[in-house]
């Protein structure tokens, strides 16, 4: 993802502005790295340079633990939302 596609993107679910976290970038590119909203506390991945930014009803937890867990984070287990333990 483009440095330059950062003023362009919101929450897609309150359309609030988000915070972001790099884990890994090459020049200009982010290829890993993850938003969260500060309002409804959701968190969006970036992953292989594509942020996942897919409403909740299509996201599976399963698939994004083990991401989360090599960043040191973790979802909390008994909310139906995606959002982090810590951040």
């Amino acid at each position: 993802m483009k440095l330059s596609l950062l003023e362009k993107l919101c929450c897609p679910q309150d359309k609030n502005e988000l915070e972001l976290k790099i884990f890994k970038q090459v020049e200009d590119e982010i290829i890993e790295g993850i938003f969260t909203c500060p309002d409804c506390k959701r968190y969006y991945p970036i992953v292989y340079g594509i942020p996942i930014m897919t409403p909740d009803e299509y996201r599976q937890k399963e698939l994004e633990t083990p991401l989360l867990n090599r960043w040191g984070l973790q979802l909390q287990e008994k909310e139906e939302r995606f959002i982090l333990l810590n951040k």
